[in-house]
């Protein structure tokens, strides 16, 4: 019997832990509670990179749960943000972060983008990745910078 008694949620709870599980598993990332925490934080940066329309563009592709997590809290008008630079970047990632979280942000970014580049269709990804100034490619696989 499934949790929720309706498959398209159900499917997106499966799609969200696979998620989760690939941050913990494949980057140790640390229990659930970190990997949320690291999804979470790097797809805000991310979306508050990118223009309005690639946002939605990006948004579109995720599973439904985690495009709720990625749509939370987000001020259109504020966008897209102004960072060129790795450090830049890194900052908004650790300002959505909890305080004290006990991974290193680079490698945090670069695990959750490695997520995003398996997960979604790679289309979609090379616009975002071409979207973001060269310095901040190298935060993604290197299949994905091409």
């Amino acid at each position: 019997m499934s949790e929720t008694q309706l498959p398209v949620l159900d499917h997106t709870i499966q799609l969200t832990n696979l998620w989760l599980k690939k941050l913990a598993e494949e980057h140790h990332i640390g229990d659930k509670h970190h990997c949320y925490s690291a999804l979470r934080a790097v797809l805000h940066a991310l979306r508050d990179r990118l223009t309005p329309e690639q946002a939605v563009h990006l948004g579109a592709q995720l599973p439904i749960l985690v495009r709720g997590i990625y749509y939370e809290g987000w001020k259109v008008t504020e966008t897209p943000t102004s960072e060129r630079q790795v450090d830049e970047f890194l900052a908004r990632v650790e300002a959505e972060l909890p305080p004290m979280f006990p991974h290193d942000l680079f490698s945090t970014t670069k695990a959750v983008f490695d997520v995003l580049w398996k997960e979604i269709d790679p289309g979609e990804i090379a616009k975002v990745v071409d979207a973001f100034p060269v310095p901040l490619r190298i935060l993604w696989p290197g299949l994905a910078q091409r």
